[in-house]
């Protein structure tokens, strides 16, 4: 049985003012055909202050995947995929996001750790400086990109976490991980701030011109217990919104949507009128649906012709 394409499109729509003005003049000729020959089949909620974003919940799900908020153990997922086996299944992990937090007067909110401009020279020299630290509390840092190591330790088993992207030019605050702050990973951001604060490493980039490295964000935490099952599809998720709209320029993003809809969604549809059984997840801030082509009755058929779903309709669900 050939696999059924499944698409999962992440800040297809946002509740601002300047999302839904930029949603006036969008013109998405292929998604709208495409909702008009597929069948609403799932429609899920969330809190705006959801650990979890909708995309990552629907593609947690599509993996077989543990979706409970926050808690999709994403890091041993990956050392997973990547052959690792037996390490993603005998331990905790996570992934640990080296950042710079922007103190305010009254919040303090996570950068774009991209800005940081960390080469892997400098990432290896930070992780020699904090390792020490989290050993302290039974946590072993491995080095895996310049913006993203890996944490591995008992302590992340049940530790409910928040993407970067989750939290990115918001008040932490809300999103620390720990449900109490005498969590070892709270008293560890306390430590690493005031460690980092006038820390040699950060005078050097200072000195370069470079932004400090005053924080860390963990993310994807938890243990996979066992293999994820074998899937029919693994869902491809197209991000290609998420930088405009993290940024809030609804303009790019509305740029953004055009490319797709010329490209991955021309292309889903050509699938769908091929008979290919295609599922399409629409993922904005606080909700996820998930459209699947399906045998359809005459009254359903003759119903889509005279009441065609379309885009606009459905945004203000995402």
């Amino acid at each position: 049985m050939p696999d059924t394409p499944h698409l999962i499109i992440p800040y297809a729509a946002h509740p601002s003012d300047a999302c839904r003005q930029a949603l006036q003049n969008l013109r998405l000729p292929h998604l709208d055909a495409l909702l008009q020959r597929l069948t609403l089949q799932d429609n899920t909620q969330s809190p705006d202050d959801a650990l979890s974003a909708p995309h990552e919940r629907a593609q947690a799900r599509a993996l077989g995947l543990p979706d409970g908020d926050g808690r999709t153990p994403w890091a041993a997922w990956e050392l997973h995929q990547r052959g690792r086996t037996q390490d993603a299944l005998h331990s905790a992990w996570a992934f640990v996001t080296p950042c710079h937090w922007q103190v305010r007067t009254d919040h303090v909110t996570l950068s774009d750790p991209a800005a940081l401009r960390l080469d892997e020279a400098a990432s290896r020299a930070l992780l020699e400086v904090l390792a020490p630290w989290f050993a302290q509390d039974g946590v072993t840092l491995h080095y895996d990109r310049p913006t993203r190591w890996l944490a591995q330790g008992d302590t992340l088993a049940d530790l409910a976490t928040a993407s970067v992207e989750r939290v990115l030019h918001r008040d932490v605050s809300h999103w620390l991980p720990g449900e109490h702050k005498a969590h070892p990973m709270r008293r560890l951001h306390s430590e690493m701030q005031m460690l980092l604060y006038t820390h040699p490493w950060n005078d050097a980039r200072e000195a370069q011109g470079l932004p400090p490295v005053n924080a860390f964000w963990v993310h994807g935490a938890g243990r996979l217990d066992t293999p994820p099952p074998s899937t029919a599809t693994v869902p491809q998720v197209d991000a290609r919104l998420q930088d405009a709209a993290l940024r809030g320029d609804w303009p790019a993003w509305a740029q953004a949507w055009q490319t797709l809809d010329a490209t991955a969604l021309a292309a889903l549809h050509q699938q769908a009128t091929q008979g290919h059984g295609v599922r399409l997840t629409l993922c904005g801030e606080r909700g996820a649906l998930t459209w699947q082509q399906v045998p359809r009755s005459l009254v359903q058929k003759i119903m889509s012709i005279f009441r065609p779903q379309r885009f606009a309709d459905v945004c203000e669900q995402l």
